[in-house]
């Protein structure tokens, strides 16, 4: 696995999604697992798509969400992003999320 570093602060976040041009999103809740709730994600490429006059945001399960929304969910969930640390000349879209230590 490449070096990776842990992300709590919300301008990091949006620093590094941006780099990748990433927005805000949720996956939809995994299918037959009770009480499953939506998974805060990240939408990149054409999943970063809204077209609000077509109102096709759910693009593959994915569902664009503003930042205010996506940190209200990262804080209640006590959450960290975990990413690869950056490398000249790369842009590696690797993340996950995880309970803050």
């Amino acid at each position: 696995m490449a070096d990776t570093k842990l992300l709590t602060d919300h301008n990091h976040i949006r620093d590094w999604a941006a780099a990748r041009a990433g927005q805000p999103a949720l996956n939809d809740p995994t299918p037959g697992m009770p009480e499953s709730e939506p998974v805060l994600s990240f939408a990149f490429g054409q999943h970063a798509y809204q077209d609000t006059d077509e109102g096709a945001d759910r693009l593959g399960g994915v569902q664009p969400i503003e930042w205010d929304e996506w940190f209200r969910i990262f804080e209640e969930r006590r959450l960290a992003l975990v990413v690869s640390r950056d490398v000249p000349g790369q842009r590696d879209e690797f993340h996950e999320l995880v309970r803050r230590p």
